[in-house]
């Protein structure tokens, strides 16, 4: 603080200096004091400029298509070794909506024989009533199955994928580094216009991360 008032008392001690100065008509001196000989103005050292072929730093870009991770014959394996045991794990499930759903069509089509008796016959309106019932009611046991199955199979993909995936991204950074990569788009998220073939990592890196990590025992899926 005390740094802080001494510098403003010199600066307000010169401005009243120059406010002196200004105010002394041209020319006039001070009492006793000898007019001081001419001096040249100093120049004016010119800015300082960059110069215009400073190097601009150098980067390399590659692109790859994560969608191709999941292709079953060329893609990683451990990615489609998850994707066949999340599956198989819900294969019951799946079998289960199946079999409801074909119950369901079977009603309707009973229910629409009813519907159609022959002319003269009376229509069983008990027995159409009795299957509607049932239709609506499987119909409804269908819907709330599909949500539940839906809500656990997405919570079991991530737990799943969520390992594979960080695992992944660190093996994707080592790859960019090794090759002094400084960017990577995903084509798959990014429209591309164009890029060249010469820029596309994707089998390079999936054919180094199957060999750096095969299929284990806990992730191939039980035959």
């Amino acid at each position: 603080m005390k740094k802080y008032f001494l510098l403003t008392a010199v600066l307000i001690i010169a401005s009243a200096a120059l406010s002196v100065h200004a105010q002394r008509p041209a020319g006039q001196q001070p009492a006793g004091q000898r007019p001081a000989p001419a001096t040249p103005p100093a120049s004016t050292p010119a800015a300082t400029q960059a110069p215009s072929n400073a190097p601009l730093p150098i980067s390399k870009m590659g692109v790859i298509y994560t969608e191709m991770f999941l292709d079953s014959k060329t893609g990683i394996v451990k990615f489609n070794a998850l994707l066949t045991k999340l599956n198989g794990e819900f294969q019951k499930t799946k079998d289960d909506l199946t079999q409801m759903s074909q119950r369901s069509g079977q009603l309707q089509d009973e229910i629409s024989k009813l519907q159609k008796a022959p002319v003269g016959t009376p229509i069983d309106s008990k027995s159409v009533q009795t299957k509607s019932d049932q239709l609506e009611q499987l119909k409804r046991d269908i819907q709330r199955k599909s949500e539940d199955a839906q809500a656990s199979y997405n919570r079991r993909r991530a737990e799943l994928f969520a390992p594979l995936q960080e695992e992944i991204g660190k093996a994707l950074e080592v790859f960019a580094k090794a090759r002094n990569i400084n960017v990577i788009i995903d084509g798959t998220q990014v429209p591309l216009i164009y890029a060249a073939a010469s820029i596309d990592i994707t089998q390079p890196f999936i054919n180094e991360f199957n060999s750096k990590n095969p299929v284990t025992a806990s992730t191939t899926p039980p035959q």
